[in-house]
């Protein structure tokens, strides 16, 4: 268990034991250390759809964290950088504060940039891309039905999931992105919608 202890979650998460909660917050920018974690995205609530994921992104700037389940059971995934504006032509986003991670060893993983590249994260109308150069480190098409991951150059990780490519289904496959806000704000009452919670994106403005 870690000595860092994170701020309570606005809702339970299907995906993020207490165990890799706690490895990944000190990995956090210390921008958002200290501040509550907020369900954006879910495919239970929100259905298989990366427009929608790239919508809901906008309601929370600044850090946010995507989180993967692969039909073995793997949890994967990176801290990405809100909100997600997709692009029709190739063009990365993102800052040196992103990473990726993985429990496919049976314990938590992460994967810093390397400085080979800046090719932090790629959002294109049809597929969102971490890492990149060689492969990406993680890949998600337009449905969020496949997904692939290999050794990307920008994190120098090796695959993230059990296999390299990997279909996902609404069961073995629940998908992710959390966001952070002032634990004030939630402690209460219930979560409740951003654009219904008192303007999330006033903490990062």
């Amino acid at each position: 268990m870690s000595q860092f202890q994170h701020p309570e979650m606005c809702e339970t998460s299907f995906l993020l034991s207490e165990n890799l909660c706690n490895f990944l917050y000190p990995e956090l920018p210390t921008l958002v250390q200290g501040l509550s974690w907020v369900l954006l995205y879910s495919t239970r609530r929100h259905g298989f759809s990366l427009r929608t994921l790239y919508r809901r992104s906008t309601f929370c700037p600044g850090p946010c964290l995507l989180v993967a389940r692969d039909a073995e059971g793997t949890i994967l995934g990176g801290l990405l950088e809100a909100p997600l504006q997709p692009s029709t032509r190739k063009r990365y986003q993102g800052t040196n504060n992103t990473f990726v991670f993985t429990n496919v060893s049976g314990k938590p993983d992460i994967f810093r940039p390397t400085g080979a590249n800046r090719y932090f994260i790629l959002c294109m109308n049809d597929s969102l891309a971490i890492g990149g150069g060689g492969h990406f480190a993680l890949y998600l098409d337009e449905d969020l039905l496949n997904g692939s991951s290999a050794t990307s150059e920008t994190f120098g990780n090796s695959c993230l999931a059990q296999t390299e490519d990997f279909v996902v289904t609404d069961v073995e496959f629940v998908l992710q992105l959390w966001g952070f806000a002032q634990t004030s704000r939630y402690s209460s009452h219930p979560y409740r919608e951003p654009q219904e919670a008192l303007g999330i994106s006033s903490v990062f403005a």
